[in-house]
């Protein structure tokens, strides 16, 4: 196996490692927002300074050197930071106004937005398999979520947009995540300051806008969970281990992979949750969903098998 292949089947495989730990995530929150009453924005502020101070901890006793970075590195990650906090705020807005079914859906839509643009920005091939591949994996989002009952988007463009918004953002934190990659920046360095950064936007939305649902716009707000070690426990577990270990593997997925594809690859998530959701909570699978979670697999496979088949073809031509 040449090295070009070599790191694609290991981008793959890295790429859906973190679709199945990000999958995880629906659990943790589910039981911090429906068990321990933690508002979502807040939620996702300790989330991300918890993820910071875990990375902070780890990298400091490990790996200090990759602490260091330049000043034009922290300006991008900044600027990413901001990104990762405006999608964790339009994301909360988007499952209040929409519910969770619609908003999946719509944050999936991150897979086109990111085709589109990492062909115009990044210069990166928008060929039919990638095509086919999007509209593989978002129809299958849509069954999976069970956005086919019309009652489930009713009658708000404002949510709908909202949604959509969503799904644009995560696209940009796919395109950032890439150039990071190639501005040779480490995975998990990235993942310590974007978070530690998010975090502190999180922070400052919350301090001048009481309008957000749950935002932490004071200090009772944001120690909500108060003595409720077992919630702490939980939030703290969320961000270490999901939350860190899946955005650090899909950053470093995006150094093996076009972003496009791996966006692509993180759409398998919803599939993990429903299997999950199954075993956990006995949330059973109708045959609707059963059909999306094989249109999201397959278009899964349909890229790797044409990613392949093109490997081998450029080797052969290479050999001649």
């Amino acid at each position: 196996m040449d090295h070009q292949s070599s790191n694609v089947s290991r981008g793959y495989t890295v790429a859906l490692l973190s679709a199945l730990l990000l999958s995880t995530t629906a659990i943790f929150i589910r039981q911090l927002t429906q068990v321990h009453m933690l508002p979502p924005v807040v939620l996702a502020t300790w989330r991300d300074g918890f993820v910071a101070a875990t990375l902070l901890l780890i990298l400091g006793i490990a790996r200090r050197r990759l602490l260091r970075v330049n000043h034009r590195s922290l300006r991008y990650f900044t600027i990413y930071g901001l990104v990762l906090a405006i999608f964790n705020v339009t994301w909360t807005y988007s499952v209040a106004l929409n519910g969770a079914a619609v908003s999946t859906v719509l944050v999936y839509c991150s897979a086109g937005f990111t085709a589109l643009l990492a062909w115009w920005l990044l210069k990166e091939l928008l060929d039919w398999v990638k095509i086919v591949a999007v509209v593989l994996s978002l129809g299958g989002c849509v069954l999976v979520s069970g956005a086919t009952d019309p009652a489930a988007w009713g009658n708000n463009a404002f949510g709908i947009f909202t949604g959509l918004f969503s799904g644009l953002c995560y696209a940009v934190y796919s395109l950032m995540g890439r150039s990071s990659a190639q501005r040779g920046l480490n995975p998990w360095t990235t993942v310590l300051y974007t978070f530690g950064m998010a975090a502190c936007f999180l922070l400052i939305f919350g301090s001048v806008s009481r309008l957000l649902p749950g935002t932490a716009a004071d200090s009772a707000n944001l120690l909500r969970l108060g003595d409720d070690y077992a919630g702490w426990g939980i939030l703290l577990l969320l961000a270490a281990g999901p939350t860190m270990l899946g955005f650090g593997l899909y950053n470093m997925s995006l150094g093996y992979l076009p972003s496009s594809v791996a966006n692509l690859l993180l759409t398998s998530e919803p599939v993990f949750t429903a299997v999950i959701a199954y075993f956990v909570f006995g949330e059973v699978l109708d045959s609707l969903q059963i059909a999306g979670s094989l249109m999201i697999l397959a278009g899964v496979v349909f890229l790797r098998i044409h990613e392949g088949h093109s490997s081998r073809t450029t080797n052969a031509a290479r050999r001649v």
